[in-house]
């Protein structure tokens, strides 16, 4: 009889293992497979990353001189293409967007570098970098004698880092509108963040001083 018990266990058994077995095997595999594409999924990224980092460093390279030739010009151009199309994902794919934009200023294409400067602003999810693209967008807008959508740029929720120099160009454009008091104000309160943030902020104290000249000879 305890034979027999034995026997009739055995089948509960390999009725079980032959119903739920394969289902068991197979998910087994699938949680291997799910560990090891993880893992190729954190090599690729650092792959990526590191591929990245060398185009972005090349890119420094070429664009850091002064003045560019048209071959140094065209293969920065070819460094960042390469960056925001391939490693569209990473770091280096903006920063190559804002030295874009850099370049087209230099070469008098406004339009173009607020392209850039517009796509880094729109679609970073990095705070400072975001941040970094509305200051250079203020900037442009003040040089291009609008005062009021730099003013508006400047609103942005921009890096606690930046803030002395979000102060300075908000200065800047309230000159550009001549309300001399408030443009006093925000270049002082620049001055002061810069300080209690131990930054360097060239050019500031000129203006302050070029505003009070302007102010003894009226």
């Amino acid at each position: 009889m305890a034979d027999r018990s034995e026997e009739e266990q055995l089948d509960v058994v390999k009725r079980w293992w032959k119903e739920n077995g394969t289902s068991l095997i197979a998910g087994a595999a699938l949680a291997a497979a799910g560990v090891f594409g993880w893992n190729a999924w954190q090599n690729y990224q650092q792959g990526q990353s590191e591929a990245a980092s060398v185009r972005y460093q090349q890119l420094i390279n070429v664009a850091m001189a002064n003045e560019l030739d048209e071959q140094q010009t065209a293969s920065a151009r070819e460094l960042i293409s390469e960056l925001t199309d391939d490693y569209g994902k990473t770091l280096y794919a903006e920063l190559a967007l804002l030295m874009d934009a850099r370049l087209a200023v230099q070469q008098g294409d406004i339009d173009a570098a607020k392209v850039s400067l517009e796509q880094v602003a729109d679609n970073s999810s990095r705070r400072y970098v975001q941040s970094l693209a509305w200051l250079r967008l203020a900037r442009i807008e003040v040089a291009n004698g609008n005062p009021e959508a730099a003013l508006a740029l400047l609103d942005e929720p921009i890096s606690e880092a930046l803030a002395a120099q979000q102060a300075n160009v908000r200065g800047d454009a309230y000159a550009a509108l001549g309300q001399t008091d408030q443009a006093r104000s925000a270049w002082q309160n620049a001055l002061e963040l810069a300080e209690s943030l131990d930054q360097t902020l060239y050019g500031v104290q000129f203006k302050l001083d070029d505003l009070g000249a302007e102010e003894a000879t009226q």
